[in-house]
């Protein structure tokens, strides 16, 4: 393995620009392939990758909807790949209500602000800026590294992930593992310092509800209305009380806890667990059980008409087993002429944390703060790591960022006025330069 000189800038001296960069590349996306494309950042970062000699393919899912990919070998040709991955799209941000602009990539108190800042063009420019030092550098990873970006997680993953495992599945072959968002990223239990790796996710089972009745003059009584029908059903279901059961993650985690605090592992006792995490129990908690809330509502056209139909969309999200469980809940809870229609599947995900690729988390982010401590958890949402599964690879949550204790991490995602400290972007970058040499 070449050793870094100072002859070209290392990974960090490039990482604001890159995240900058791609901030302003507005690739919001708002679902049913109503999206600014990727293409445009999928274009830039391919001409980052070129300018350092990395050669990289570009493929289009529907016009615009962009997908990247790009392997650098490595010099262990018996071990299997690890793709390292993120996505370019990014949720809406309304800029009437940000303090800056979302799309402008401004730095102010220290921090990068943006959408996307966190989910996820700041992991994405990580991954770029390490890349064009290892091949500006000519540092051989010790197996292959599969480099990729794809369109669409936000909605999911119709037009990214998907559509490339599904179409493009020779570009990932002989992969075994991943590694993408929301993970690696620390947070502080009585100054304790923790990083959490991401080793499960949450299924996603997103429907729409379809409350069947008797159009009709709004004037009139009418037993048969489906807004009624729909209201009720959309109540009965906000009402619900899931089983709580702790993933496997959420357990090791909470036990870890409670070792730090002294506070005993049990069920009177999992708030106080939660309490100790701060902002981040708002990852946490929504893990002890499936969830399910109804998000929009569609019924009726005009003021004085009684529909014949009302909808509503629910998001369901399941532990690792119970998604077949939920559906049927769903279709109980629902009840009589209301038809529970999937719209979007995706796998929960469960993986022990051991192994080689965790060791390697655990040493990459002990190098860069030795006091620190390394846990589990679960995530309460989903990454594109639920489709690479389908191929057999087992992906993590691993975005090193060691963030301040006050900054609520988790209000970030998807929030107003999101926002990453440039330190953190430096303490990840370095963290994940490491990983992927030795990984």
């Amino acid at each position: 393995m070449a050793e870094q000189t100072q002859t070209h800038p290392a990974a960090q001296d490039e990482v604001v620009r890159i995240a900058q960069e791609l901030i302003r590349i507005d690739t919001q996306n708002w679902g049913d392939n109503r999206a600014n494309p990727e293409r445009p950042a999928a274009d830039y970062i391919q001409r980052l990758f070129a300018e350092v000699g990395l050669e990289s393919v570009i493929e289009e899912s529907a016009p615009g909807r962009a997908n990247l990919v790009a392997r650098i070998p490595g010099s262990d040709r018996s071990a299997p790949a690890l793709v390292v991955h993120g996505h370019t799209d990014v949720v809406p941000a309304a800029a009437e209500d940000w303090s800056v602009d979302p799309f402008a990539g401004e730095i102010r108190d220290g921090m990068l602000w943006g959408r996307g800042a966190v989910d996820m063009k700041d992991m994405d420019a990580m991954i770029i800026a390490n890349v064009r030092a290892m091949m500006r550098e000519d540092i051989v990873p010790r197996r292959d590294l599969i480099i990729a970006f794809f369109a669409d997680e936000e909605a999911g993953s119709t037009y990214g992930s998907r559509y490339m495992v599904e179409h493009h599945p020779e570009l990932f072959a002989g992969a075994t593992e991943a590694i993408s968002e929301v993970g690696g990223y620390s947070v502080e239990v009585r100054g304790q310092r923790i990083y959490l790796v991401q080793t499960a996710e949450k299924g996603i089972e997103w429907v729409k509800l379809v409350a069947h009745g008797t159009a009709g003059h709004g004037s009139q009584v009418n037993r048969d209305n489906p807004v009624v029908t729909l209201a009720a059903a959309i109540a009965r279901i906000g009402a619900h009380e899931w089983p709580v059961e702790l993933p496997r993650a959420t357990q090791d985690l909470l036990r870890g806890v409670a070792e730090l605090t002294g506070i005993d592992f049990a069920p009177e006792n999992y708030q106080a667990l939660l309490d100790e995490l701060g902002s981040v129990q708002k990852f946490v908690g929504a893990t002890f059980a499936t969830s399910a809330n109804p998000t929009v509502l569609d019924a009726g056209y005009k003021h004085n008409v009684i529909p014949g139909t009302a909808e509503a969309l629910v998001d369901c999200r399941t532990l690792p087993g119970r998604s077949e469980d939920a559906l049927l809940t769903l279709k109980e809870l629902a009840g009589e002429n209301v038809d529970v229609v999937p719209l979007l599947s995706g796998i929960a995900l469960e993986t022990p944390f051991e192994g080689s690729l965790v060791n390697q988390m655990i040493a990459a982010l002990k190098a860069e703060d030795p006091g620190a401590d390394v846990m589990p958890y679960a995530l309460s949402g989903g990454t594109d790591n639920k489709q690479l599964a389908r191929l057999g690879i087992t992906g993590y949550g691993f975005a090193p960022l060691r963030l301040p204790a006050e900054l609520d991490f988790p209000a970030m995602f998807h929030g107003v006025d999101e926002r990453v400290p440039l330190d953190a972007l430096d303490f990840g970058t370095r963290v994940l330069g490491r990983f992927m040499r030795e990984a």
